[in-house]
């Protein structure tokens, strides 16, 4: 236990280590999920000649069975995985090869009760659900640097072993035990160094709160002051940090250098852990995005997943887990893909930056609360549909994959994500229906639909220069120094589309004293001392962006915002709100800010950014293509450019190429420079230039 704590220590102390980027990867890794130890002992050979014929070059394994790997506090097994893997390698399959941490077997829970975690007004977790333990406790520790350490270096050199995953999906869990509050209260020494700093940062003097020690600091359970709230949540992110980075320090003892380390998000935008700093003690980062199918799939969240998932750490990335059939902890949304979708959706991982696809899961479980969380194979374990599409892109990535492989995505616009403004605005809501996210979401999807390739900056993201344009979603949690970055970056030359409620609290989520939007005064070209909420949604004057009546409208929040240079390009249809402008722009040095004081509709937000996008020189004929048809333009691994045409619907398409002369890669054609192709439903075109 001393070992693991100490372990534990250390990362708390050291700043985040980044590895070095050096590895590619020679093509596309197609696979998925598998335990055998959840199956009958006959069919391992079965499955691996299934796998064979399916063209799975990968396969994920060992994170989910911890009992099985301890099945008694101190024994362990290893022949059931050896025979396992021996079999891949023999196979030509290659391993990623989990931790076995997020789940713990009975036998630790009986020994130790009191690692389950203990959440915000003491709610203790029960056993029976997997991460319901307190990944801080020491006891937990021992065991989980345990079964690593003895796991990982039995297995460090089998061939089959490519990369290891650390943990899996790892949040905080909500832990907030006594031991958590007392590292809380050491994390606050550590920032703050005086109580008096703590005090003046989170304004204790309300309500006579004012502290003499940390040690006389109230629990979170009760905490209603913004600043506090707000560095609770860093602190619960922090904590997952850690965890992961421990993890990654043992693992790296024992890996060889063909090796990589990666961890596997949770799709989509995750507020609850900072994966710009998880991602620097990774090699790869990977996702876990599942996404609607059949008439809903529209690959958007598929791109959205990709796009923050590669802008970790600006490079390619792995999908661990995807739909392969149906999914859900129960039977309430078995909606099997399409003919068609699934090798749609393979197709776009890749064009988002994947090197590798892998479903959860080979085969389909028969008990448990996953039962139809459905695999590859059905229950019934046969060949069926999906595994002959499956294997439709086994065939072409054998071919194709070395081309496809380490596909560099262009953008030239990115979208600043700010967890602490998510978290600030959630503590101070201002709408039941309006938040942080859904401005983000809508802002994604725009650019999306307009087949603008996405990228994400982060506020500690060291360049934004290299964008023509960057949306901010509502930054309003925000330094004066990250400020100043974005009023040097429209000085430069750079255009950027604010929203609402931006820059109006400091890093403590304290409100400024100064007027706002405070240090973006100058480049915003505009003041504002007043806000309202809107209770009803207002019509912007002379529909200025020509949405029509049904999009011409605004919403939920009002800034009266008064001009200091900046332009009206739209003010409020309304006796009182008429006299404030809606949407701003202003000049600054080089480039344009453009300022959204109110919140937008999908057809008004789409528009602003079209606008905007045309200022940049970014717009063309990627912008008229087809509604269900989405463009991903990169560069292959040769240098090639290369062009991704996605038909997400179940109606051909016709489409204007407005590129080089080139080849189809999936149907070997000669493609004529600004010529046109068609799309059958739920298809693709990928054309690489000469």
């Amino acid at each position: 236990m001393l070992r693991s704590a100490l372990a534990l220590l250390v990362y708390l102390l050291l700043p985040a280590l980044a590895f070095a980027q050096s590895r590619s990867f020679d093509t596309v890794l197609y696979g998925a999920s598998y335990y055998h130890e959840y199956m009958p002992e006959e069919r391992l050979d079965k499955d691996i000649e299934l796998m064979k014929q399916a063209g799975v070059t990968v396969i994920r394994l060992g994170e989910s069975t911890w009992s099985s790997w301890e099945p008694r506090d101190g024994q362990f097994e290893f022949a059931w995985m050896e025979r396992i893997l021996d079999k891949l390698h023999a196979a030509g399959i290659k391993v990623l090869f989990g931790t076995t941490t997020y789940s713990i077997p009975p036998w630790l829970y009986q020994k130790h009760p009191e690692i389950l975690v203990t959440r915000l007004g003491g709610v203790k977790a029960t056993y029976g659900i997997r991460q319901n333990m307190d990944i801080t406790h020491p006891a937990y520790l021992f065991h989980a640097e345990r079964v690593i350490r003895k796991v990982v270096s039995h297995f460090k050199d089998h061939p089959s072993i490519i990369g290891f995953q650390v943990d899996n999906e790892t949040t905080s869990y909500g832990t907030a035990g006594p031991n958590v509050q007392t590292a809380f209260r050491n994390h606050l020494r550590d920032k703050f160094k005086t109580v008096d700093a703590l005090n003046k940062a989170w304004g204790f003097v309300y309500w006579g709160q004012l502290l003499n020690s940390f040690e006389e600091l109230p629990p979170a359970d009760g905490a209603i002051n913004p600043g506090y709230k707000l560095e609770w949540e860093r602190f619960q992110q922090k904590i997952t940090t850690d965890f992961l980075a421990w993890q990654a320090a043992i693992v790296r003892e024992y890996t060889k250098p063909h090796h990589f380390v990666t961890h596997n998000f949770v799709g989509g935008v995750r507020t609850e852990i900072d994966e710009f700093a998880i991602a620097k003690h990774l090699d790869y980062t990977a996702v876990n995005p599942y996404h609607d199918v059949q008439d809903k799939l529209d690959g958007h969240s598929i791109s959205l997943s990709g796009d923050l998932c590669r802008s970790l750490k600006q490079t390619n990335y792995l999908i661990t887990e995807t739909n392969a059939q149906t999914i859900g902890w129960d039977s309430k949304t078995q909606f099997p893909p399409y003919d068609g979708q699934l090798r749609l959706n393979a197709y776009s991982h890749v064009a988002s930056g994947a090197n590798m696809v892998a479903y959860w899961h080979w085969h389909s479980l028969h008990y448990g609360q996953e039962t139809y969380w459905k695999g590859v194979l059905a229950h019934d374990l046969e060949p069926n549909r999906i595994y002959r599409e499956m294997s439709k892109v086994g065939a072409e990535w054998k071919a194709l994959g070395p081309r496809l492989a380490n596909f560099e995505r262009q953008a030239d616009v990115a979208i600043l994500y700010s967890i602490d403004s998510h978290h600030g605005i959630r503590i101070m809501p201002f709408s039941d229906n309006v938040n942080y996210l859904t401005v983000l979401h809508q802002m994604h999807r725009a650019l999306y639909n307009l087949n603008i390739g996405t990228d994400f900056v982060f506020p500690e993201s060291e360049d934004f220069a290299k964008y023509k344009v960057i949306l901010v979603p509502p930054l309003y949690v925000a330094s004066d120094a990250l400020l100043q970055r974005l009023s040097d970056y429209v000085k430069g030359g750079g255009h950027l589309v604010m929203s609402f409620k931006s820059g109006f609290t400091d890093e403590n989520d304290t409100v400024r004293h100064t007027r706002m939007p405070g240090p973006l005064r100058e480049a915003a070209g505009f003041t504002y001392q007043e806000f309202s909420n809107l209770t009803d949604a207002l019509a912007l004057k002379g529909d200025p962006f020509k949405v029509g009546a049904a999009g011409n409208k605004v919403s939920a929040w009002a800034e009266m915002l008064q001009l200091d240079g900046a332009e009206a390009l739209a003010t409020y249809d309304h006796h009182f709100f008429g006299q404030f402008p809606a949407v701003t722009r202003n000049r600054f040095g080089q480039g344009t800010l453009t300022y959204q004081g109110t919140h937008l509709t999908p057809a008004l937000q789409s528009k602003v950014l079209l606008d905007v996008l045309g200022l940049a020189g970014l717009t063309g004929a990627d912008q008229k293509l087809p509604a269900p048809v989405k463009v991903k333009h990169g560069k292959s691994s040769a240098g090639k450019r290369m062009h991704y045409y996605l038909n997400y619907s179940g109606d051909a398409q016709t489409v204007a190429y407005a590129y080089g002369a080139g080849t189809e890669l999936t149907g070997g054609k000669t493609v004529a420079a600004n010529s046109t192709m068609r799309i059958a439903p739920w298809d693709l075109a990928i054309v690489e230039e000469r």
